[in-house]
């Protein structure tokens, strides 16, 4: 059980939202699917299922690269515990389980990806009968007043045009797999 609050010491992690999340994503088995991927090397401290585990942590903390890892990921114990690990697989034994996967490996762990993010997506839970809205605005503009540097009416530099927005003309159909033919956006002027 993992149990997120203040303590004595000085710091346990960077990354608490990461480790809330893992412990949400373990209570519910959504990373499952990433065991299913069956790369041929030896296991020695990490299962290569694990490792792959650890390469998504990594993107999650905001590694880029996997040299990354050694340095941000390397004393966070912490977080390495929410995996039930000790610690953190070093970069070159990352880089080493990714070098070994085959293509078999790749579309398994393609599955593995499509398999959870249909788990976490809210579009699959969708009722498709009715409408999907989506709120896009391409004009440039700030959300609000308050929008962090925001500069009223400016994009890239340039003051937005007035017809810049899109035009009231722009609808578009969509059928549906019924064969019903909807308006999904109307853009007002």
């Amino acid at each position: 059980m993992t149990k997120i609050g203040l303590t004595e010491e000085l710091i346990n992690t960077r990354f608490a939202p990461v480790a809330a999340l893992l412990t949400y994503y373990q209570a519910h088995e959504v990373l499952k699917p990433l065991e299913t991927v069956t790369v041929a090397m030896k296991t020695i401290d990490f299962a290569p299922a694990n490792k792959l585990l650890q390469v998504f942590v990594s993107l999650l903390t905001g590694c880029r690269y996997l040299s990354m890892v050694t340095t941000r990921l390397h004393l966070e114990h912490s977080l390495a515990q929410v995996l039930s690990n000790e610690r953190f697989a070093h970069q070159a034994t990352l880089s080493e389980t990714l070098d070994a996967l085959t293509l078999t490996n790749l579309v398994q762990l393609d599955q593995a990806v499509t398999a959870i993010r249909r788990s976490c997506s809210r579009s699959q839970r969708h009722d498709w009968r009715g409408f999907l809205w989506l709120d896009f605005d391409l004009s440039g503009m700030p959300c609000g007043r308050q929008a962090e540097g925001s500069r009223h009416g400016f994009f890239s530099g340039k003051k937005t045009p007035l017809g810049a927005n899109w035009p009231a003309s722009a609808l578009f159909t969509i059928t549906k797999p019924c064969g019903q033919t909807c308006f999904p956006a109307i853009v007002p002027r």
